[in-house]
Formats: structure tokens, C-alpha cells, sequence
């Protein structure tokens, strides 16, 4: 099985690099799933109705979310009936909407995809060891095929938890942090592992912000108000998965972006 995971679409220029490029990956690399992380999609938090459905219209299989989960209200409305969202499993599982794992049927193979918080930096959620532990060995039990989206801030957190999983999933891809980082590897276990995907939308703020206001605070040290780019050059990040259709263990990672120093080409 291959999968293409496309990190942080952050705003209006995150959406335009999905609906330009998205499926040009998709003919290059021909995945049998793709999985989108659209948790800054919405002004660079959240994520509406209208652009989840874009985000599959335009070639995902599944968007995964993060810490901005919530922070548009309209997502309560559809969340429930949203069957290819998925967000944090470690959200109080009694009282939070949604879901954190989903399973997309391939031919005869199934990929069960799972979206987790970390803790460290991050605000206070049930431990994503424990629930990670319990939803592996749930999904286990229907297929060796398990992507998870990790979303942290600390790079050692993320380590720990693929070495944690290491040989019982086939991935774990960390997001958050906008930067692609250049760790992309397989655990002597069988499993792919990538510490940040990277972000989709303005190449040239900061983190997908305005540099000025970033520049400003920590200048100053006092609070500035962020404010999404919206024009000028783009950048879409992402990393494609091979797995053995038979074990689920991966077999190739490999990291990529599109930006205007690293063009697409066929």
C-alpha cells in the first residue's frame, strides 16, 4: 500500500496549494490513500464544513486535525457526521465530538488512520501513550495497516512514540510545528517515521503568519495579534509511505516539498 500524507494546510493559500497540487501528487505517486492534516485550514485555526468537503473533493481520503481543532465553532455542527474526519483520540473521549481513528477500506486492505496530541508544550489531554496503546491494539485487530498523525510540539515525544510503537504501526508522522524536518526513516521494526511533515500555504511568512507581528513579539515580548498571509508564494509539504500489504511494516518514506526553490516536476 502507498500513502501520501500532506502536512498543515494553514489558510486561503494553504487551500489553493491543495486544490493545485494535491492532485498532481496523487498522479505522480499514485497512493491508494491519501490523508490530509487540515486543523489550520480556517484562517489558520480550525476548519469549516465547506472546507472539509473541499479538502476530499480535491483528492484526501481523510483530514486529520490538531490543537486548533475546536477553534472554529462551526466544526460542533458537523463534526459527528463528518465519517473522514478525524481528531485528537486523547480528547476526553465521554465528552469530546468526532473521532480519533477511521478505517478506509483499499481492495481487500484496510488502513485504520489515527490523529493524537502530545502533551509536552501542548495543553493538558489524556496521556497519548495510553490511548495509543489501546486504540493499536483495537485496530490490530481488524488490520496491520496503522497510520497515526501525531500532533507535538517536542521533538523527543514525538521519538518516543514511534520507538513506543515501534514494529506494531506502520507509521508515525508528526505535525504542528510548520517545518519539514530531514529525519525521515524506517525503525528496525518495520515503522516509517517523519518528526514533522512540514505545513501547505504561505511560503514566505512565519510559521504561515504575517512576519511582522512573529518579528514584533519577540522584539517586544508583548502580545501581538497574528495574522494569516494571504498572498504571495506557497509552499504544500508532505511524505509518501510504502508498506507491505501483508504485515503492514513500512518499506520506503520519503519526504517532499513544492515551494519555489524545490519546483514540481512529473
Amino acid at each position: 500500500m502507498r500513502l501520501l500524507f500532506v502536512g498543515d494546510v494553514v489558510g486561503s493559500m494553504g487551500r489553493d496549494a491543495i486544490s493545485t497540487y494535491l492532485p498532481k501528487l496523487k498522479k505522480k505517486y499514485r497512493p491508494q490513500v491519501t490523508i490530509v492534516n487540515g486543523e489550520n485550514a480556517a484562517g489558520g485555526r480550525g476548519i469549516t464544513e465547506k472546507i472539509y468537503k473541499k479538502i476530499l473533493q480535491d483528492g484526501a481520503d481523510v483530514v486529520t486535525l490538531g490543537n486548533h481543532a475546536w477553534d472554529n465553532r462551526e466544526i460542533f455542527e458537523f463534526i459527528s457526521d463528518a465519517k473522514k474526519l478525524v481528531r485528537p483520540a486523547n480528547f476526553p473521549e465521554k465528552t469530546t465530538p468526532g473521532q480519533g481513528i477511521v478505517y478506509v477500506k483499499v481492495n481487500a486492505i484496510e488502513l485504520a488512520v489515527i490523529n493524537l496530541q502530545a502533551r509536552v508544550f501542548m495543553v493538558a489531554v489524556d496521556d497519548p501513550f495510553e490511548v495509543i496503546d489501546r486504540l493499536v491494539e483495537e485496530a490490530s485487530q481488524r488490520t496491520p495497516h496503522i497510520f497515526i498523525d501525531f500532533h507535538g510540539e517536542a521533538t523527543s515525544e514525538k521519538q518516543a512514540l514511534a520507538w513506543f510503537l515501534d514494529g506494531r504501526v506502520s507509521a508515525v508522522v508528526g505535525t504542528h510545528t510548520h517545518v519539514q524536518t530531514n529525519d525521515a526513516r524506517i525503525l528496525p521494526k518495520g515503522t516509517a517515521y517523519l518528526t514533522d511533515v512540514g505545513m501547505t500555504g504561505p511560503y514566505d511568512g512565519i510559521l504561515g503568519m504575517e512576519k511582522s507581528a512573529v518579528i514584533d513579539k519577540f522584539r517586544t515580548a508583548l502580545p501581538h495579534r497574528f495574522e494569516v498571509v494571504s498572498e504571495g508564494r506557497e509552499i504544500i509539504s508532505y511524505c509518501v509511505i510504502d508498506t507491505d500489504d501483508k504485515t503492514g511494516h513500512a518499506k520506503k518514506i520519503e519526504a517532499g516539498v513544492i515551494n519555489a526553490d524545490h519546483p514540481f516536476r512529473d
